[in-house]
């Protein structure tokens, strides 16, 4: 398809390891040339997993009793029986928000910032209404005390009232006619066409958005000198096409990135006479940066935009003055009215029909993210978490082995850059590796010891078995198999 520009954007690298665990175990262990070493490492895998998942398993018990608390279906029956008070109350909400967020962390999800938000609302992908945020409807206090006890880097300006968290970057295509969507697109080049000649862009022109900075950044072509490792995504929108018979008559497929995982954490305003203690946590999936908005909590129901009432106006009081002037002629020609008159509740009904299929599709999109991008919600999304976090450390700890293991001695900076290498050309993932992070663990683990000049350096395959030594799980498993 034909555009007249390129819309690129830039995207950083995420530090999540795609790749699943047991492919990950086996792969590392065919990479090893003797047999008996196979053998040790699947074991020392197992047993690095069995430890770090028994390192969070206190942590997460923590976190999820805390959130029974304040889970908005029971957690005001459970609160009610605890007798607390509402400073204990307000204690116990702002630690279970420091346990989630630093499982967010840990699981290298990010919070979304004004830069991304600024994404969503320069175009338009399968969402074609302005999405707005009910905010009377949303409390302040309980996010407004955590970041002041916890200060952040570039908090967007609705953290007071929710905050979301994104990670993972996918692209998204749709292949359809669009054919409501492109006579908008022609009447809306027409109706810039029409501003300009009429010099009235200037006055009816919105406020510039933020500048997008570099993690987020639009370009009509890719420089040479821009960082390779970086995922560079094109949107491919109806808004940018050509005009072409071929175009306006043909099926086409539009673009856009998205991001692989959402979670929103929010809390609903109480009443005069009760406080809504509850926290909502929920998931999403493959969302389109374009159409972020779905995400949003409490949202209100669309309306016709600023822009829409104007263009009626204006398109009235041009059709009144024509209709005017066409019956102060001497000899007014009854066709032309007509033709005047057809012509504006002609457009005034293309705009008012514009808006209900877009408020029917709107409402499609509602639906379906409800049932096809919401993951789960609660407590599900914090096992889901839970568990993350450990699949994420495991991978890390063990390719930073196994890297020490074949390649020997290193610094932080050179084990880095290998681990991100092997990913590459092992499995076809680029990655921000966590390093830093893993070689704690294995330095806790004790398999892993630093020289006089501080390269870090593995203990043998079967040492390293041995000082993390036989788990809990081992004996429980070799127990069953034993009973069976």
């Amino acid at each position: 398809m034909a555009k007249n520009k390129k819309d690129i954007i830039r995207l950083e690298r995420e530090s999540v390891i795609k790749t699943m665990k047991p492919k990950l175990n086996m792969k590392l262990a065919y990479l090893i040339e003797l047999s008996s070493d196979k053998t040790e490492f699947l074991k020392l895998c197992k047993r690095i997993e069995y430890t770090i998942r028994a390192w969070y398993h206190l942590q997460f018990e923590d976190l999820m009793q805390l959130y029974s608390l304040f889970d908005p279906l029971y957690g005001a029956e459970k609160l009610e029986q605890q007798k607390l008070s509402p400073g204990e109350i307000d204690d116990l909400e702002q630690s279970l928000l420091t346990y989630l967020f630093q499982v967010m962390e840990k699981s290298n999800f990010k919070i979304v910032t004004d830069d991304e938000i600024d994404v969503a609302r320069t175009g338009q992908y399968l969402l074609n209404l302005p999405i707005a945020v009910d905010e009377s409807k949303l409390d302040r206090k309980l996010l407004s005390r955590y970041f002041s006890e916890h200060p952040y880097e570039k908090l967007p300006e609705f953290a007071n009232k929710y905050i979301i968290f994104r990670r993972g970057i996918g692209i998204d295509q749709t292949s359809d006619y669009f054919i409501m969507e492109k006579l908008d697109m022609i009447i809306s080049r027409i109706w810039g066409w029409f501003l300009r000649v009429t010099r009235l862009q200037k006055v009816l022109s919105k406020k510039p958005s933020r500048r997008l900075h570099k993690d987020y950044k639009k370009t009509d072509e890719i420089r040479e000198d821009a960082e390779q490792d970086d995922l560079w995504v094109e949107r491919i929108r109806i808004e940018n096409m050509d005009i072409s018979m071929k175009n306006l008559l043909s099926k086409i497929t539009i673009q856009e990135p998205t991001f692989d995982r959402m979670i929103v954490i929010y809390r609903r305003a109480g009443s005069k006479t009760q406080t809504d203690r509850g926290i909502y946590v929920k998931h999403f999936k493959n969302i389109p940066m374009a159409d972020m908005e779905l995400v949003l909590p409490e949202k209100k129901n669309p309306s016709l935009t600023p822009m829409d009432w104007v263009k009626f106006l204006i398109s009235a009081v041009l059709g009144l003055v024509t209709l005017v002037g066409s019956l102060e002629m001497p000899k007014a020609d009854i066709w032309v009215t007509i033709a005047v008159l057809s012509g504006l509740i002609g457009y005034c009904a293309k705009i008012y029909f514009t808006f209900q299929q877009n408020m029917v599709a709107y409402q499609n999109l509602i639906t379906k993210s409800m049932y096809d991008k919401q993951l789960d919600s609660g407590k599900g999304t914090l096992l889901h978490l839970c568990d993350d976090v450990i699949q994420q450390e495991v991978k890390e700890v063990i390719i930073s082995f196994f890297i020490l293991m074949e390649q020997g001695k290193a610094t932080i900076e050179d084990l880095d850059q290998r681990c991100e290498e092997l990913m590459d050309s092992e499995f076809g993932e680029k990655c921000d590796f966590d390093v830093v992070d893993a070689v704690q663990k294995l330095e806790k683990l004790g398999i892993v010891a630093r020289d006089s000049v501080g390269r870090i350096y593995g203990v043998g395959l079967k040492r390293a078995n041995e000082i993390i030594g036989t788990t809990t799980e081992e004996i429980v498993l070799k127990a069953s198999q034993g009973a069976s």
